[in-house]
């Protein structure tokens, strides 16, 4: 069957320039609390990002959550997907917001953003959709009804690190952008976050809301976390990054071979190549209807296992089916990402992966159909 083809890997610079970008920690002994390495990667972040205002953290959770602090926003609901990792509802519950559940799109998996405004009342306060699979949400039409209702658009982009939209760097959209830097996306840091915004005086009240609330020695203006990114995960963010568009280059080849294997076969449907988005390939989900297809997705999925092929269902279950949330929530009130849910699958994708691998994942999948 051949060596385990995992479902992603982590993108790593050379051990020698790695090491060679921490060894001054060790003359300086600054390991943490925005140090040298911490203020460069933010530096240059701002500038891949065409970012005019940017802030770390240790991971893209806290990005959300202490975004929604930062924004004010203590109370009241918050119009989001449960198409979702499950980080995004936790932030939102985390702060004391309610999360209200909309509908997806289901051929590009983001929000339905004409199902946005018979969810508004008099208790939201923001919008919270999630660019899915490196798909963009509908960023003017969202805008329109958050300028008209006067809400907060706070975008959760992990998934879309490197892309831009209609020429602009994704994070500056909305009020803020949310970024996951976590080991498994297209740019990481091992672990780590990063919220991009558009207010400056957002900068003075995120970088003490991370750091416990604390001013100064004598001051403490807000309750918060430890949410500060170490030294070396902004080295290790300083190094992915010389090597970013080189990985999202060889990542497009992988797709273009899916593509190549998959397109037009009936029962699969694959992602949407979106107009005037430079998509980073973040991930290659494909949706199977079984009645087409003439095989389930749980079967494709055991028999890409069987193979030696790690494959995802990502994101099943759906946020509204977790144990957590259940109770207090109908997942039958989104019916498209319910189904969506049911059917999906992403394959292995990362930049390394080699062709003949892709011909023998989409060998197996092929062999489940009619």
């Amino acid at each position: 069957m051949g060596n385990r083809i995992a479902v992603t890997r982590s993108s790593m610079p050379s051990l020698d320039e790695y090491v060679d970008e921490i060894k001054e920690l060790w003359d300086s002994h600054w390991l943490t609390n925005a140090g040298k390495k911490h203020e460069e990667l933010r530096r240059v972040l701002m500038e891949y990002m065409g970012a005019e205002h940017l802030e770390l953290f240790t991971n893209g959770h806290m990005a959300i959550e202490l975004s929604l602090a930062a924004l004010g926003l203590t109370e009241g609901e918050v119009i989001t997907s449960p198409f979702t990792f499950v980080s995004t509802c936790h932030a939102i519950v985390r702060s004391g917001l309610k999360p209200v559940f909309c509908d997806i799109d289901p051929y590009d998996y983001t929000i339905d953003a004409e199902k946005i405004e018979g969810l508004i009342n008099e208790k939201t306060v923001a919008v919270l959709p999630i660019h899915v699979y490196g798909n963009v949400c509908r960023i003017e039409r969202i805008q329109e009804i958050a300028e008209k209702h006067g809400l907060k658009v706070i975008y959760d982009a992990a998934h879309t690190f490197g892309e831009t939209y209609k020429g602009k760097g994704i994070g500056t959209y909305g009020d803020v952008s949310c970024f996951s830097f976590h080991a498994t996306k297209v740019f990481n840091t091992i672990e780590g976050g990063a919220a991009v915004y558009r207010d400056p005086s957002l900068d003075e009240k995120l970088s003490q809301m991370r750091d416990f609330g604390i001013v100064d020695e004598e001051r403490t203006a807000y309750i918060g976390p430890n949410a500060k990114m170490h030294e070396f995960s902004a080295a290790m963010g300083i190094c992915n990054l010389r090597h970013v568009d080189d990985e999202i280059a060889k990542r497009a080849g992988v797709a273009e071979r899916y593509r190549e294997r998959l397109e037009g076969v009936r029962g699969i449907q694959l992602n949407k190549i979106q107009k005037e988005v430079r998509s980073n390939h973040a991930y290659f989900p494909v949706v199977i209807n079984e009645d087409l297809f003439g095989t389930d997705r749980d079967t494709v999925f055991r028999e890409l296992d069987r193979n030696n092929i790690g494959a995802r269902k990502y994101f099943y279950p759906i946020v509204t089916r977790l144990d957590c949330y259940r109770d207090k929530y109908d997942s039958s009130d989104t019916p498209a990402a319910l189904e969506i849910s049911k059917r999906v699958l992403t394959l292995p994708m990362y930049a390394d992966l080699e062709k003949k691998d892709v011909d023998r994942i989409c060998d197996v999948i092929l062999s489940c159909g009619r």
